[in-house]
C-alpha cells in the first residue's frame, strides 16, 4: 500500500479526519477483515470503528498505530498516516463557535474551509458566503431566533474569508431571481446585500448566475445544494445537503456525478454572468 500525498499544514482538520477515515476503511477491506473481525482486535465496539471509518468521530494516533499494525502496515507508509491523524486532532477556527454552530454544520464548516472549489444552488436565499452581515443576521433571527445571532453572524462572516485569501476559493453560484424580489429584513437591508453581490460578483475567483423565471421549470425546484472540490485528488468531491436540523454529505461517485451535471444544466439555463450582474443591479435599484 502506498500512502496518499501528506495533507498541507494548512488544511482544515475535517479534511484530515475524512482523509484517515477513508483509508482506514480502504485498508481493512483490503486485508479482508469485517467491521467485525477488525474491532475485535482493535478492542473496541463495531460501532465506534463504522464512525471512525465514516468520520463521524475522530481517531487517536495511537488508535491509528495498531490499526496500520493488524492491517500490516509499516514503515513511511504507516508513518504518513499517523501524522495525519495527528494533524486531524487540531482544532479549526470553527470549533470556537461551537456552542451556536451544531455538529453537523461544523463538519460542513470544515470541508468549505479547505475546498478549492464550491459550485451551489439556492432557491430562497443569498448563500451564506455572499451574505452581508444585517442580511445574516435577519435570516437567523427569521430562521433560529435570537439565541446567539450575533455570534452565528461572525461565524458566518469569518467562512466567507475563503473568497479573498491567498488562494481564493472558486465560486460558482446559481441564484433563483426570487431571491433578488424577496426583501428579506426590509428595503434598507436588501439594497446594501445586492450591492455586495454586484462587488463580489466581479472577483476573479466568484461566478454568479442569475436563474430567471423566464428559464421555467428547472432540475433543481426541490433541491438546493453545495459541491465541493478539494486540490488533492485522494480527497474525493463532496455533495452537501441541509435544512434547519440536519446535514447530509454525499460522497457516491455517482450522485456527485449526478449533482455535477444539474450544476451544468443549471449554469445553462441561468443568464450568462454579464447579464446576471446586469439583473443584479437592477434588483439593486428596486430596494433603493
Amino acid at each position: 500500500m502506498t500512502a496518499s500525498p501528506a495533507i498541507p499544514p494548512a488544511a482544515s482538520p475535517t479534511v484530515r479526519r475524512r482523509r484517515i477515515a477513508r483509508e482506514l476503511r480502504q485498508l481493512r477491506e483490503r486485508a479482508g477483515m469485517t467491521l467485525d473481525v477488525a474491532a475485535r482486535q482493535l478492542d473496541m465496539s463495531k460501532s465506534n470503528l463504522s464512525r471512525i471509518e465514516t468520520a463521524q468521530i475522530g481517531i487517536k494516533p495511537r488508535d491509528v498505530r495498531a490499526a496500520l499494525a493488524l492491517y500490516q502496515v509499516t514503515g513511511a507508509d504507516a508513518e504518513a498516516l499517523i501524522e495525519i491523524a495527528r494533524s486531524a486532532q487540531q482544532r479549526g477556527w470553527w470549533q470556537n463557535y461551537s456552542d451556536v454552530l451544531p455538529e453537523w454544520f461544523e463538519f460542513y464548516v470544515g470541508l468549505e474551509a479547505e475546498a478549492v472549489a464550491l459550485r451551489t444552488y439556492e432557491a430562497e436565499s443569498v448563500p451564506g458566503l455572499l451574505q452581508t452581515e444585517a442580511y445574516a443576521r435577519e435570516i437567523y433571527r427569521r430562521t433560529a431566533g435570537e439565541d446567539g445571532v450575533e455570534r452565528k453572524v461572525a461565524a458566518r462572516l469569518r467562512r466567507q474569508e475563503v473568497l479573498r485569501r491567498d488562494d481564493p476559493v472558486q465560486l460558482s453560484v446559481v441564484l433563483n431571481e426570487a431571491v433578488l424580489l424577496r426583501p428579506v429584513g426590509g428595503n434598507a437591508v436588501m439594497a446594501e446585500q445586492v450591492v455586495h453581490m454586484t462587488r463580489i460578483a466581479q472577483l476573479p475567483n466568484v461566478t454568479i448566475q442569475v436563474l430567471p423565471f423566464a428559464a421555467g421549470g428547472h432540475p433543481a425546484m426541490s433541491t438546493p445544494y453545495v459541491i465541493l472540490n478539494f486540490a488533492d485528488a485522494a480527497d474525493a468531491t463532496v455533495v452537501y445537503l441541509d435544512n434547519l436540523t440536519m446535514g447530509l454529505a454525499l460522497e457516491d461517485a455517482d450522485q456527485v456525478l449526478g449533482y455535477s451535471l444539474l450544476h451544468e444544466e443549471l449554469c445553462r439555463m441561468a443568464l450568462d454572468p454579464a447579464a446576471s450582474l446586469t439583473r443584479l443591479e437592477q434588483a439593486s435599484r428596486n430596494f433603493a
